[in-house]
């Protein structure tokens, strides 16, 4: 009977810190090994559209589609742009997997319904049935461990809420780091208008940043397009972190 009304406080605890929007998850979660995918800032399937003076720092490419636009204005640094090339269709392939690999998991926490604004999430492996919404803050704490994992299994939509109603963002605290965070979306993901975001995101149809929305991370769009609007010359889009703070002077200037 005592283990059993300790058992109980422990599910209440757990469940007023879901509500407060710091869920706990098992540290469960697995890194999928992106292979040749790993040197890319951004892949997509059908057209990779850049508007603007956006910098990529990383491999850009598409395949098996052959259109990539808007290089010039847009740049790529310590990379190349790939059409419809093996280093292209290999990368595609590896993402793939890597898809497949991150929907396998287990989940620890289902925060279906939940806006991931105002949360503080430990590693493991976050899961919404259907989509799922980040309006304001994320924080992802890794609790000292740089080598945490984080992974979001999104059955469809992933969007963040422009910076008209509450700027988006998603920050790394004790040790975390982006290149650790995944995001498997089962359609698409849209970074709206001034979000900051962190992770490597692969969406089985598309992904977009909207203008002035930057990315530390991957955007693989699988089946579908990726499109950045970089009108306004947001911070550089990098698949390392190190990329980024090297080159946000590039941007402000």
């Amino acid at each position: 009977m005592q283990k059993l009304k300790y058992l109980t406080i422990l599910l209440i605890l757990a469940a007023l810190l879901v509500a407060a929007g710091g869920a706990l998850a098992s540290p469960g979660a697995v890194a999928p090994d992106l292979v040749s995918a790993a040197s890319f800032v951004g892949l997509a399937h059908e057209t990779f559209t850049n508007t603007g003076a956006g910098v990529y720092v990383g491999d850009v490419g598409v395949s098996p589609g052959t259109s990539v636009t808007g290089f010039p204005p847009g740049s790529v640094h310590h990379g190349a742009i790939h059409i419809a090339d093996g280093v292209a269709a290999q990368a595609l392939s590896d993402a793939t997997t890597a898809y497949t690999a991150l929907a396998g998991q287990a989940c620890n926490v289902n925060l279906t319904d939940q806006d991931l604004g105002g949360m503080t999430l430990t590693p493991g492996v976050y899961c919404f049935d259907t989509s799922a919404q980040l309006t304001g803050d994320l924080v992802l704490d890794a609790l000292g461990n740089p080598l945490a994992v984080w992974v979001f299994k999104i059955g469809s939509t992933l969007t963040t809420a422009p910076d008209s109603s509450l700027a988006s963002s998603v920050a790394m605290i004790n040790g975390g780091q982006a290149l650790n965070v995944f995001w498997q979306v089962g359609s698409s993901a849209t970074l709206d208008t001034g979000t900051r975001f962190m992770g490597n995101i692969l969406a089985h149809v598309s992904v977009s940043l909207n203008n002035r929305a930057s990315l530390v991370g991957r955007a693989f769009g699988l089946t579908g397009a990726v499109t950045m609007d970089t009108t306004d010359a947001p911070a550089p889009i990098a698949n390392t972190p190190l990329c980024w703070f090297l080159y946000v002077p590039l941007i402000r200037r």
